[in-house]
């Protein structure tokens, strides 16, 4: 009986070990950039990261490429999927690739996002949100994806999310490292 409890161990030990060699193989093949100058996008692991509809590709990132000033980001939406209402320290430009949507902006001058402005993206159209300012993106349209190309300064970024457009500024949840950083990240960014 005891000869059978320590083989269940060991089996179990080297399939823990197993797996957690994956899992670390894994997350270093998305944090880590093999050095190459040209890359094709193609090849770039992508993720939901939990969020049913979405596709996330960190074309230039803080961690796997050691970006400092800005990151870069792929991201598509599939037909009626949107981001949570957020806002982050840093600026985000926007260019849309394919498809249309609506961009939901409030402001970060009140204690409330307040009333938000509702503008028409599509493709060939680019936009900008400001530092802190309450946002979201929705693929509005009913067949084609939403793809953006997305680039934030200040990278990684602490994300605030809302649950609604009346949560007060200082209620919202802060989220750092958010989705496509936190299994990369070895230390708290230093904010200057």
């Amino acid at each position: 009986m005891r000869s059978i409890d320590i083989g269940s161990r060991q089996i179990a030990l080297r399939l823990l070990f197993f797996v957690s060699s994956l899992l670390s193989t894994h997350a270093a093949s998305r944090c880590s950039n093999d050095g190459s100058v040209v890359r094709n996008i193609s090849e770039i692991p992508s993720s939901n990261y939990g969020r049913d509809g979405l596709s996330h590709i960190t074309i230039a990132g803080a961690v796997a490429d050691r970006m400092k000033e800005v990151e870069v980001w792929l991201q598509t939406f599939a037909p009626g999927t949107r981001t949570p209402i957020h806002r982050h320290s840093c600026e985000e430009v926007f260019v849309v690739l394919k498809g249309a949507g609506t961009l939901l902006l409030g402001s970060s001058s009140s204690k409330y996002p307040g009333q938000r402005q509702e503008f028409k993206i599509h493709a060939n159209s680019t936009f900008t949100v400001p530092i802190n300012d309450p946002h979201q993106v929705w693929n509005t349209g009913e067949l084609e994806d939403l793809q953006m190309l997305v680039i934030i300064s200040r990278p990684p970024v602490k994300i605030f999310i809302y649950e609604d457009w009346s949560m007060p500024h200082v209620a919202a949840k802060l989220k750092y490292p958010y989705y496509w950083d936190q299994e990369c990240l070895d230390s708290p960014k230093d904010e200057l």
